[in-house]
């Protein structure tokens, strides 16, 4: 069961999050992501796989390239935040990467349609996710 504490600790919420429709990402400086497809492993074995609901990881994550940051929505009570160390726009894909709390995140989307693939790794479990992400609007 140590995997299953593993993705609730999740890196802001996991920065991930069911399947929304994808939008076009061009020239977009914030977004919002959603996972649809979670798996969690460990180095004992245990595995685990649904929705981000199932697992307890966040629904939604705000990423913000202009501050560098991803962050938990407010609905969701959590108040996570977590700073995005590296980031590039090259051949059509927006990669973030960084490290929070012993934990290091890679998360690659596809600018064109939105869909989302992110990974955490930290010692002993993974986690990966599949989804989505729209447009939001500029921050106020």
């Amino acid at each position: 069961m140590k995997c299953l504490v593993f993705v609730s600790l999740g890196v802001v919420g996991c920065v991930l999050l069911v399947p929304a429709r994808a939008d076009d990402l061009r020239r977009t400086e914030r977004f919002l992501c959603s996972a649809g497809s979670v798996s969690a492993c460990c180095d004992d074995g245990q595995c685990a796989s649904g929705t981000a609901a199932e697992l307890n990881i966040p629904q939604f994550v705000e990423v913000d390239l202009a501050a560098k940051r991803v962050s938990t929505t407010k609905a969701s009570g959590l108040n996570r935040t977590t700073t995005i160390d590296g980031l590039t726009r090259k051949d059509g894909q927006i990669v973030l990467h960084g490290i929070e709390s012993g934990r290091a995140y890679s998360i690659v989307v596809i600018e064109s349609t939105g869909e989302m693939s992110a990974a955490i790794a930290a010692p002993g479990c993974s986690i990966t996710a599949f989804g989505s992400c729209t447009p939001l609007q500029a921050a106020k």
